[in-house]
């Protein structure tokens, strides 16, 4: 996974686009890799700092990755970006 940080002025709170590609797999599974990413995006937002626009971009392994890798890969992405107000 890919995670790329856009600084604004004024944005409030934080935006996040999601980018699957075919090549990760069928619609069926680009599908669920954007569910789960939506959904740990919204289950940590309130730890995000405001004024980000976010956008993930999952890679091939994303296709065969839990949930739980999924977020873990998050945290590790966003704390390495700072955007995290822990």
């Amino acid at each position: 996974m890919t995670l790329s940080v856009l600084a604004m002025k004024n944005a409030g709170p934080c935006h996040a686009g999601f980018i699957t590609t075919r090549a990760i797999g069928n619609a069926t599974i680009r599908n669920r890799i954007r569910r789960c990413l939506r959904e740990i995006v919204r289950k940590h937002q309130h730890d995000v700092r405001e004024g980000f626009w976010i956008v993930l971009i999952a890679r091939r392994d994303a296709a065969s990755a839990s949930y739980r890798t999924l977020e873990d890969e998050w945290l590790r992405l966003a704390k390495r970006a700072s955007i995290l107000a822990l």
